[in-house]
């Protein structure tokens, strides 16, 4: 019983010890445009000499941030544009953040799941009840809208217990065009350096980007409105 419960908290607690050290060691002061334009030079050389090597590393370094929740996701997709591309950078950006929040699910579903079923409360359940019922529309529109924080988003459906599929399938086109969004930032990010400036992160939330991402998350509720409508109508034919 015991080693079942140390082996079910493992995997999370090995993300929070890896996110303790992160901020331990103060590493976070390195995920910088200072420190990318810095070794700049040395990271497109080191690219190009090694590009496979390279993907590799990226991805996994990517991955792993998003899995501990290391802040600085846009800052990560931004470099994924500035070594790769528009879009071999957006294809590597989505991979690895779906892989890495994948695997934070897991964690947290494996750690937390069975207590949230044994403690929950009413509302809980009802909530849960809810969010299962449209799960992948839910999360799809929580992806297009960067309103919520990535991380709070790979933890919750899992606690709420949602199929790992569901989960997957929402999360990767969900985080498409917003990772393009940046990726295509870091496209010109040497331009940018060369002039002594740095990109505007909150260009996700400027209206011309940010309204058609709200626009593809209602749109991403149309099949859920239409089939509640549906069975409305059918239980009132049935009365």
């Amino acid at each position: 019983m015991v080693y079942r419960t140390i082996m079910r908290w493992l995997p999370l607690l090995i993300i929070i010890a890896l996110l303790a050290l992160f901020f331990m060691f103060d590493l976070n002061r390195y995920i910088s445009f200072d420190t990318l334009q810095l070794y700049r030079k040395d990271l497109l050389n080191w690219t190009a000499n090694h590009y496979l090597t390279a993907v590799v590393v990226f991805m996994a370094i990517y991955a792993l941030a998003v899995a501990v929740s290391i802040p600085g996701a846009a800052l990560f997709t931004i470099t994924g544009g500035f070594l790769f591309g528009n879009i071999l950078g957006t294809i590597y950006v989505i991979i690895s953040a779906t892989i890495g929040a994948t695997l934070l699910f897991l964690a947290v579903r494996m750690a937390l799941a069975k207590w949230v079923q044994r403690t929950a409360s009413i509302w809980i359940i009802r909530m849960r009840k809810g969010f299962n019922d449209n799960a992948f529309q839910y999360l799809l529109s929580l992806r297009l809208i960067p309103v919520i924080p990535f991380w709070v988003v790979n933890i919750v459906p899992a606690a709420l217990g949602v199929q790992l599929k569901t989960y997957i399938l929402a999360t990767f086109l969900g985080i498409i065009l917003g990772s393009f969004v940046y990726v295509t930032i870091g496209n010109g990010l040497g331009h940018l350096f060369d002039l002594g400036q740095t990109p505007d992160l909150g260009i996700i939330f400027e209206p011309q980007i940010l309204l058609p991402l709200i626009g593809l998350a209602v749109l991403s509720f149309i099949p859920s409105i239409y089939k509640s409508l549906k069975d409305k109508k059918a239980k009132r034919l049935d009365l």
